[in-house]
């Protein structure tokens, strides 16, 4: 499984205020496991951070390690949003992955945390 323990914070500059940061992955890679081929995926993180914000450096690593892990995407989708907000303890966070067509069906599971303040 993917290492939580590499994702990285940093003090949020505007823990008053409550903003939206987007952060979007275009080259997400996972493997199937039933059959061990690449699934491809764009990630979309959208969170009103807390006290903490994720360091992007540390993000990439973790989404990257994943690349040799057999799961399914709704499983992904979810492992990935509870380890950032463990890391983070965001006011709202959501994970949107889009897959690549596979056999014809086009998927997106979207997970959630908390309730959206702006």
């Amino acid at each position: 499984m993917a290492n939580p323990n590499l994702l990285e914070t940093f003090p949020n500059p505007h823990p008053r205020r409550g903003y939206l940061i987007e952060h979007v992955v275009h080259e997400f890679t996972s493997l199937c496991p039933k059959t061990g081929q690449p699934d491809f995926a764009s990630m979309t993180i959208r969170c009103v951070a807390g006290a903490k914000c994720v360091e992007l450096r540390s993000l990439k690593l973790y989404l990257q390690d994943f690349r040799s892990e057999g799961i399914f995407y709704e499983d992904v989708t979810n492992v990935i949003l509870d380890a950032l907000v463990a890391a983070c303890d965001p006011r709202w966070m959501e994970v949107e992955s889009r897959w690549s067509v596979r056999g014809g069906i086009h998927t997106v599971v979207t997970a959630r945390h908390g309730t959206r303040e702006t």
